[in-house]
């Protein structure tokens, strides 16, 4: 994105989030996809996803990480699959999740997941409820807007501004954290493709030696970035 008010500035949040992420590890299921990404998007058969949805995620993504900048965009980083993938399995149906109600949509996000859809279905009905929103504002769904435009529609979506439905009120916040995880997460998932991200920000990856360079500041890693499968970048 660029200079979003209310958002993070292009790429202000990638390095500041990133060390979290890598050092606590990611949200997601033991049994998560495994199938690599595809040389192209073009080439890619979304699992999950219809095209319509396919098509949000990629611009929505897309000025979440631009390809602007000295690092690599969500598009390149193949963001899009993940999130793909992702609401194909576990993630997506919840199936490990504590889902009974009530559900309060009213509630503080520290009380947890207040809607009884599971992920894959706040994309289902969160998607067109935006792109209806962006129909009236702009006469156009999101996917065929203006860059400037899909950035005032996302500030509109993340500050509650757009009157989705109580049940996918957090579409925003589940589309960005999804966003940096496939941006961040080993390649196995279908995002960060080639490791490019990990490669921008010197990142060793799923190296067993590594436990005495987490104090050394301001020193640059020597060594490129390994997958959990041996791949190097």
């Amino acid at each position: 994105m660029t200079d979003i008010p209310g958002l993070p500035s292009r790429r202000s949040f990638l390095k500041a989030s990133a060390a979290g992420m890598a050092l606590s590890g990611l949200a997601l299921p033991a049994a998560a996809q495994t199938k690599p990404a595809p040389v192209s998007l073009d080439d890619y058969s979304p699992e999950y996803l219809t095209a319509d949805e396919w098509a949000f995620v990629m611009a929505a993504t897309a000025r979440l990480i631009p390809s602007e900048g000295d690092g690599p965009g969500a598009l390149e980083a193949r963001v899009p699959v993940f999130i793909d993938l992702q609401l194909a399995g576990d993630y997506g149906t919840a199936d490990d999740w504590y889902m009974e109600g009530p559900h309060d949509a009213n509630a503080e996000p520290a009380r947890g997941w207040q809607t009884p859809l599971n992920p894959a279905q706040v994309y289902r009905q969160g998607i067109p409820a935006f792109n209806a929103w962006c129909e009236e504002t702009y006469q156009a769904e999101f996917a065929a807007l203006e860059p400037a435009q899909q950035d005032e529609a996302l500030t509109a979506l993340q500050k509650g501004e757009v009157g989705l439905p109580a049940e996918v009120r957090d579409f925003f916040t589940i589309l960005l954290a999804n966003t940096k995880e496939g941006y961040f997460a080993d390649p196995q998932y279908g995002g960060n493709f080639e490791m490019q991200s990990w490669v921008y920000i010197g990142f060793p990856g799923a190296r067993a030696a590594f436990r005495e360079w987490p104090t050394r500041h301001n020193v640059k890693y020597p060594l490129g970035p390994v997958s959990i499968s041996g791949e190097r970048a």
